[in-house]
Protein backbone atom coordinates (compact mmCIF):
# COMPACT_ATOMS: atom_id res chain seq x y z
CA UNK A 1 0.00 0.00 0.00
CA UNK A 2 0.91 3.14 -0.81
CA UNK A 3 0.72 5.63 1.61
CA UNK A 4 -0.73 9.28 -0.20
CA UNK A 5 -0.26 12.60 0.87
CA UNK A 6 -3.56 13.40 2.70
CA UNK A 7 -3.44 10.23 4.47
CA UNK A 8 0.21 11.60 6.23
CA UNK A 9 -1.18 14.99 6.47
CA UNK A 10 -3.83 13.96 8.79
CA UNK A 11 -0.98 11.63 10.78
CA UNK A 12 1.33 14.57 11.10
CA UNK A 13 -1.63 16.88 12.59
CA UNK A 14 -2.99 13.81 14.63
CA UNK A 15 0.60 13.67 16.09
CA UNK A 16 0.57 17.01 17.77
CA UNK A 17 -3.11 16.15 19.72
CA UNK A 18 -1.28 13.01 20.88
CA UNK A 19 2.35 11.44 20.52
CA UNK A 20 0.59 8.00 19.77
CA UNK A 21 -2.13 6.07 17.60
CA UNK A 22 -4.28 2.90 17.09
CA UNK A 23 -4.98 2.36 13.64
CA UNK A 24 -7.83 0.06 12.93
CA UNK A 25 -8.61 -1.83 10.14
CA UNK A 26 -10.54 0.29 7.23
CA UNK A 27 -9.59 3.80 6.30
CA UNK A 28 -10.70 6.23 9.28
CA UNK A 29 -8.13 7.25 11.89
CA UNK A 30 -9.07 8.77 15.10
CA UNK A 31 -6.76 10.06 17.76
CA UNK A 32 -7.42 11.77 21.58
CA UNK A 33 -5.25 14.04 23.22
CA UNK A 34 -3.97 12.81 26.96
CA UNK A 35 -6.16 14.89 28.63
CA UNK A 36 -9.41 13.58 26.94
CA UNK A 37 -10.25 16.85 25.93
CA UNK A 38 -9.94 17.34 21.93
CA UNK A 39 -11.07 14.25 19.85
CA UNK A 40 -10.18 14.04 16.26
CA UNK A 41 -11.87 11.45 13.39
CA UNK A 42 -10.65 11.67 9.71
CA UNK A 43 -11.41 9.35 6.56
CA UNK A 44 -8.52 9.08 4.68
CA UNK A 45 -7.84 7.35 1.05
CA UNK A 46 -5.79 4.88 2.10
CA UNK A 47 -7.46 1.42 3.32
CA UNK A 48 -5.48 -0.14 6.48
CA UNK A 49 -5.71 -4.19 6.28
CA UNK A 50 -5.44 -4.73 10.17
CA UNK A 51 -5.23 -2.96 13.48
CA UNK A 52 -1.97 -1.17 14.69
CA UNK A 53 -0.49 0.56 17.37
CA UNK A 54 2.08 3.36 17.06
CA UNK A 55 3.81 4.25 20.20
CA UNK A 56 5.90 7.40 18.82
CA UNK A 57 3.84 8.63 15.88
CA UNK A 58 6.62 11.21 15.26
CA UNK A 59 9.02 9.35 15.13
CA UNK A 60 6.83 6.61 12.88
CA UNK A 61 6.20 9.85 10.29
CA UNK A 62 10.46 10.25 10.59
CA UNK A 63 10.62 6.79 9.47
CA UNK A 64 8.52 7.62 6.43
CA UNK A 65 10.69 10.43 5.26
CA UNK A 66 13.16 7.81 4.94
CA UNK A 67 12.21 7.06 1.68
CA UNK A 68 10.47 8.59 -1.42
CA UNK A 69 7.14 7.20 -1.68
CA UNK A 70 6.68 5.15 1.42
CA UNK A 71 5.07 1.98 0.39
CA UNK A 72 3.65 0.04 3.36
CA UNK A 73 4.03 -3.90 3.83
CA UNK A 74 2.18 -5.50 6.33
CA UNK A 75 3.36 -8.34 9.15
CA UNK A 76 1.70 -9.84 11.99
CA UNK A 77 4.13 -7.51 14.20
CA UNK A 78 5.61 -4.51 11.87
CA UNK A 79 5.09 -3.03 8.90
CA UNK A 80 7.98 -2.66 6.65
CA UNK A 81 8.31 0.77 4.92
CA UNK A 82 9.55 0.65 1.64
CA UNK A 83 10.83 2.65 -1.45
CA UNK A 84 9.85 2.95 -4.64
CA UNK A 85 12.68 1.49 -6.09
CA UNK A 86 12.63 -1.48 -4.04
CA UNK A 87 16.73 -0.70 -2.84
CA UNK A 88 15.21 0.44 0.60
CA UNK A 89 13.21 -0.56 3.32
CA UNK A 90 12.65 -0.34 7.15
CA UNK A 91 10.99 -2.82 9.92
CA UNK A 92 8.90 -1.12 12.43
CA UNK A 93 7.52 -2.95 14.94
CA UNK A 94 3.93 -2.36 16.50
CA UNK A 95 3.12 -1.48 19.68
CA UNK A 96 0.54 -3.26 22.28
CA UNK A 97 -2.91 -1.27 22.57
CA UNK A 98 -2.74 -1.21 26.18
CA UNK A 99 0.17 1.38 26.08
CA UNK A 100 -1.64 3.98 23.83
CA UNK A 101 -3.98 6.35 24.94
CA UNK A 102 -6.91 5.75 22.55
CA UNK A 103 -10.95 6.93 21.79
CA UNK A 104 -13.07 4.45 23.54
CA UNK A 105 -16.46 5.94 21.73
CA UNK A 106 -17.45 8.50 19.44
CA UNK A 107 -19.10 12.33 20.43
CA UNK A 108 -22.62 12.07 19.81
CA UNK A 109 -22.46 15.80 19.31
CA UNK A 110 -25.57 17.71 21.26
CA UNK A 111 -27.54 20.32 19.78
CA UNK A 112 -25.91 23.09 19.24
CA UNK A 113 -27.01 26.75 20.02
CA UNK A 114 -24.07 28.34 18.38
CA UNK A 115 -22.54 28.26 15.03
CA UNK A 116 -20.14 29.96 12.32
CA UNK A 117 -17.87 29.86 9.76
CA UNK A 118 -14.01 30.25 10.68
CA UNK A 119 -11.96 30.36 7.51
CA UNK A 120 -8.16 30.12 7.51
CA UNK A 121 -7.57 33.64 7.45
CA UNK A 122 -9.63 34.90 10.56
CA UNK A 123 -8.03 31.78 12.74
CA UNK A 124 -4.39 32.56 11.53
CA UNK A 125 -5.32 36.34 13.27
CA UNK A 126 -6.36 34.80 15.93
CA UNK A 127 -3.26 32.51 16.68
CA UNK A 128 -1.22 35.59 16.04
CA UNK A 129 -3.23 37.66 18.27
CA UNK A 130 -2.50 35.15 21.13
CA UNK A 131 1.03 34.91 20.25
CA UNK A 132 1.45 38.61 20.54
CA UNK A 133 -0.67 39.76 23.65
CA UNK A 134 0.69 36.23 25.41
CA UNK A 135 -2.86 35.39 25.78
CA UNK A 136 -4.06 31.24 25.64
CA UNK A 137 -8.33 32.27 25.21
CA UNK A 138 -10.70 32.86 22.46
CA UNK A 139 -13.95 33.97 24.41
CA UNK A 140 -17.09 33.77 21.59
CA UNK A 141 -19.69 36.02 22.17
CA UNK A 142 -22.67 37.60 20.83
CA UNK A 143 -22.11 41.01 18.86
CA UNK A 144 -24.68 43.58 17.14
CA UNK A 145 -26.44 40.71 14.67
CA UNK A 146 -22.29 39.07 14.65
CA UNK A 147 -20.39 36.99 16.35
CA UNK A 148 -17.18 37.96 17.96
CA UNK A 149 -14.17 36.20 18.82
CA UNK A 150 -12.06 37.93 21.27
CA UNK A 151 -8.22 36.82 22.54
CA UNK A 152 -8.17 38.21 25.75
CA UNK A 153 -7.61 37.08 29.67
CA UNK A 154 -10.95 36.32 31.24
CA UNK A 155 -9.66 36.85 34.74
CA UNK A 156 -8.53 40.06 33.58
CA UNK A 157 -10.98 42.76 33.04
CA UNK A 158 -7.96 45.70 32.43
CA UNK A 159 -6.52 42.91 30.06
CA UNK A 160 -5.15 43.61 26.27
CA UNK A 161 -7.55 42.17 23.66
CA UNK A 162 -8.18 41.58 19.98
CA UNK A 163 -11.56 41.44 18.77
CA UNK A 164 -12.81 40.31 15.23
CA UNK A 165 -16.50 40.30 14.22
CA UNK A 166 -17.42 37.10 12.16
CA UNK A 167 -20.78 36.11 10.85
CA UNK A 168 -23.09 33.70 12.31
CA UNK A 169 -25.96 31.88 14.29
CA UNK A 170 -27.41 32.21 17.47
CA UNK A 171 -30.82 32.64 19.35
CA UNK A 172 -31.08 36.76 19.78
CA UNK A 173 -30.67 38.17 23.15
CA UNK A 174 -29.29 35.36 24.38
CA UNK A 175 -25.75 36.23 26.08
CA UNK A 176 -22.77 33.37 26.13
CA UNK A 177 -19.37 33.56 26.50
CA UNK A 178 -17.76 30.36 25.26
CA UNK A 179 -14.51 29.51 26.23
CA UNK A 180 -11.74 28.02 23.95
CA UNK A 181 -7.78 27.26 25.15
CA UNK A 182 -6.26 28.20 21.85
CA UNK A 183 -3.45 25.33 22.87
CA UNK A 184 -6.16 23.22 21.74
CA UNK A 185 -6.95 24.11 17.93
CA UNK A 186 -4.34 21.88 16.19
CA UNK A 187 -6.52 21.34 13.59
CA UNK A 188 -5.47 21.20 9.77
CA UNK A 189 -5.52 24.56 8.32
CA UNK A 190 -8.45 25.60 6.42
CA UNK A 191 -11.90 26.56 6.53
CA UNK A 192 -14.36 25.06 9.12
CA UNK A 193 -17.88 24.65 10.28
CA UNK A 194 -18.06 24.98 13.62
CA UNK A 195 -20.63 24.42 15.89
CA UNK A 196 -20.99 24.72 19.98
CA UNK A 197 -23.01 23.69 22.70
CA UNK A 198 -23.90 24.80 25.93
CA UNK A 199 -22.82 21.16 27.27
CA UNK A 200 -19.32 22.46 27.11
CA UNK A 201 -18.16 21.09 23.83
CA UNK A 202 -17.34 22.46 20.36
CA UNK A 203 -17.30 20.37 16.42
CA UNK A 204 -15.02 22.00 14.00
CA UNK A 205 -15.56 19.97 10.89
CA UNK A 206 -13.39 20.47 7.50
CA UNK A 207 -15.29 22.51 4.64
CA UNK A 208 -13.20 20.35 2.11
CA UNK A 209 -11.41 17.62 3.90
CA UNK A 210 -13.38 14.63 5.73
CA UNK A 211 -11.94 15.34 9.05
CA UNK A 212 -13.61 16.45 12.32
CA UNK A 213 -12.50 17.28 15.85
CA UNK A 214 -14.47 18.23 18.75
CA UNK A 215 -12.74 19.86 21.47
CA UNK A 216 -14.09 20.62 24.89
CA UNK A 217 -14.78 24.24 26.28
CA UNK A 218 -13.81 25.65 29.53
CA UNK A 219 -15.49 25.35 32.57
CA UNK A 220 -15.50 28.82 32.83
CA UNK A 221 -17.95 29.21 29.85
CA UNK A 222 -21.04 30.94 30.11
CA UNK A 223 -24.57 30.66 28.12
CA UNK A 224 -27.68 31.93 28.52
CA UNK A 225 -26.48 33.58 32.13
Amino acid sequence: MELNEGTLQVLKNFSGINPNIMIRNGNVLKTISEAKNVLAKAEVQNEFSQDFGIYDLNEFIGVLSLVDKPTLSFQESCVVVGDSSGRSKVKYFFSSEDTLTTPQKDINMPDAEISFTLDSSTLDKVKRAASTLGHNEVVIKPGNGSIVLSVTEMQNSTSNSFDIDIAGEYTEGVDFKMILDINNLKIIPGDYDVKLSSKLISQFSHKELNVQYWIALEKTSTYGV
